[in-house]
Formats: structure tokens, C-alpha cells, sequence
């Protein structure tokens, strides 16, 4: 009997979404964008691509879904946040407390062990296409300013964490992300190595040079990218190098390819540049995608996470993704240039899954 496709995206900020656009996930995406019709206060009002039904329809059935909430930190500012960490702390919270009230309606259940994760692939693949199965998420922090202690750290894994990034954009309260340099001061040692010894991925997305370096170091547990596309394609340090991207490689991580259009054509300019003037398309990404399998010599490290409706919509994604939808589109693209089914399945979500299987046996 033929399965329900799935894929894994491995990086959606689902309760972001919900809480700070204050869009309702459970109704079509049409519907969201005609109740956006007219609003300005975000960049990508009545242009967003991610709903649970729309997610359902194109068989993205696991992700890992976001907790973020970054921290100000003097006078830069290229993404909006909260004034203190004890803010973006409740904000979290309460972005924990939509997960939870989406698992209450049967929308989402979460994924934090193996037992778990066997379970939901045999609902999803024992489904048919249009029953509604709840959507799989892993538990993820973008950012670590909100963690407000070693002690909050062991809450949020009691709650089901999973992964955390420890970086955003620009100098963060443990690291340095994407835009600023320098290594992890010493309050962002102790959290990494914390974050050992309590079993969290750790997610080097967003890191600075310096600070990814230096997590290598520190982190001796499973790591992975989970939105991350390539520096030699694209150049600019919120990509990886080739060197980078090996030594992820090496450790045995799985690197997500990203859809913001910025990080799939080079040159882009925010505001002016558009997909159609750029000529993007969904094979630019499956560019990166392929980047990263010909540096490793196999498919096993490469996979999705789409960033889709990361405080972007359509008007900044390839011109052939109207909705989440679409990424069932690479399974096709990835063949055409002569990838196995095996590969394929890889990439579209059993690299995701494999890695899953084996760090938490």
C-alpha cells in the first residue's frame, strides 16, 4: 500500500505566527490573507504561505516549530525585541502555552522521544490524505536571551524542549549571531556546555562565525543547522562556508535549506529586489540542497527548513511557492536532476528523521 508523503521541515515559527501576527493557524491560508487585507504593522501582512490545513495538504506532517523571543541590545536593533530577558521569558511561555492549547484540539502533538516520533510516522502513514492528522513538532528555542538561568534551562527541557540555537541577529545575551562577531562570553559557555549535560541539540543556525567555531568546541552532543543555506552561492556570513559546512558534516549533522529569497540569490535588496526581477525559483534552492550533498559525497546531510512566514511571505519566496504546500514540489525537482527515491525521502524528511532515531536511543 502506497504512504502518505511526508515531509519534514525543519525550522517554522509557528507560535510566532499565532501569537505576534495574531493569525488564527487553524484556517486556510486564504482566509489569512484576506483578514490581513489592508494591515501595514508587519512586512508581510496579507502575503503569508503557513497554515496547520495548508501544512496538511502538501504533507508537511513533522517540523521543528520555534519558540523565539530575542532581547535589545543597545542601539542594535535589526529585528524587533523585548526590553529584558525576563520578557522574552513570559513571551515564550506563552508561545509554549499556544502548543499546548493546539495538542488540546488535536492540531499538533509534540515529538520529544523516539516512542513518540515511531508513533506519529505510523498515524501519518497509516492516514489517508485527507483526514486530519495532527501535525508532529519538535520543540525549539531560536535564540537563547529568553533563557533567564541554568535553572530556567532545566525548566524549559522538563517542558519538552528540545533544541536551542543560542544566537539571533546581531550581539545576543550568550552569543553572537547573525551581522556581529566574536566569541560566547562566559555566561554563553556555561549555557552550552549546560545544554550537554541536559541531552538539547544544539542548533549552530544564526551563530557567528566566531561562535560557531567555538561551539564545536564546547558541544559535544548532536548538532545540526536547521535553516541554513550556503556561502558559496550566496555570500554573506548569515550562510556557511564550504568549511563550515564540512565540519558539520563530520559531526553528523543534518542542514536545513532555508527559502528566504535573500539567502537564495545573491544581491538581493530588501524592499526593491523582487523573486520575479531575480528570476527565483525553487530550483535555486534545491541549489543549496545539492550543495550540500556534492560537499559531503552523499544526500545524508542535507535536508529542509523552509523559515516560511518568518516575518516573510510570498512576496520574498520563489515564484512558483505560493503556500507550504509547494515544498512537495522538490521531491520532483530533486529527481529531475537524477536523485534516487532513496535520496529523495532523505532529504524531503528521513535525514531529519534518522538523526532524530539516533541521538535520542
Amino acid at each position: 500500500m502506497k504512504t502518505r508523503p511526508l515531509i519534514f521541515d525543519a525550522h517554522l515559527d509557528l507560535a510566532m505566527n499565532a501569537q505576534e501576527w495574531n493569525r488564527d493557524l487553524t484556517r486556510p491560508v486564504l482566509a489569512l490573507r484576506a483578514s490581513e487585507q489592508g494591515k501595514t504593522d508587519k512586512p508581510d501582512r496579507a502575503n503569508g504561505t503557513v497554515s496547520l490545513p495548508e501544512m496538511r495538504r502538501g504533507g508537511v506532517g513533522l517540523c521543528v516549530a520555534t519558540l523565539i523571543a530575542r532581547v535589545e541590545h543597545n542601539a542594535y536593533s535589526p529585528v524587533a525585541g523585548w526590553r529584558s530577558p525576563a520578557q522574552a521569558w513570559a513571551q515564550t511561555q506563552g508561545q509554549l502555552a499556544w502548543y499546548r492549547a493546539m495538542q488540546e484540539a488535536g492540531e499538533l502533538v509534540q515529538i520529544r522521544n523516539v516512542a513518540a516520533l515511531e508513533n506519529h510516522l505510523t498515524l501519518w502513514h497509516s492516514a489517508g490524505p485527507a483526514e486530519k492528522t495532527p501535525i508532529g513538532y519538535v520543540l525549539s528555542l531560536e535564540g537563547a536571551d529568553s533563557v533567564l538561568s541554568l535553572e530556567h534551562l532545566a525548566r524549559a527541557r522538563e517542558q519538552g524542549l528540545s533544541a536551542i540555537g543560542p544566537a539571533h541577529y546581531g550581539p545576543g545575551v550568550y552569543a553572537n549571531g547573525t551581522d556581529a562577531s566574536g566569541g560566547f562570553n562566559a555566561k554563553g559557555r556555561e549555557l552550552v556546555k549546560e545544554m550537554d549535560r541536559l541531552g538539547f541539540i544544539l542548533d549552530v543556525t544564526h551563530l557567528c562565525d566566531d561562535c560557531f567555531w567555538e561551539a564545536l568546541d564546547l558541544f559535544q552532543g548532536p548538532l545540526w543547522a536547521s535553516h541554513q543555506n550556503c556561502r558559496a552561492l550566496v555570500p554573506h556570513m548569515r550562510q556557511f562556508s564550504d568549511e563550515q559546512i564540512k565540519a558539520l558534516i563530520a559531526r553528523g549533522a543534518v542542514i536545513g535549506a532555508a527559502l528566504d529569497a535573500w539567502m537564495l540569490v545573491p544581491g538581493w535588496v530588501r524592499g526593491k529586489t523582487t523573486p520575479q526581477s531575480a528570476n527565483l525559483t525553487l530550483e535555486k534552492f534545491v541549489g543549496h540542497i545539492d550543495h550540500v550533498c556534492q560537499l559531503a559525497g552523499n544526500s545524508q546531510h542535507a535536508g529542509i527548513g523552509s523559515d516560511l512566514d518568518g516575518a516573510f511571505g510570498y512576496e520574498q519566496t520563489p515564484t512558483d511557492l505560493n503556500t507550504i504546500a509547494d515544498l512537495s514540489k522538490i521531491s520532483g525537482l530533486l529527481a529531475a536532476r537524477g536523485y534516487a527515491a532513496a535520496d529523495v525521502d532523505g532529504i524531503t524528511h528521513g535525514n531529519f528523521v534518522n538523526f532524530l532515531k539516533e541521538k535520542w536511543k
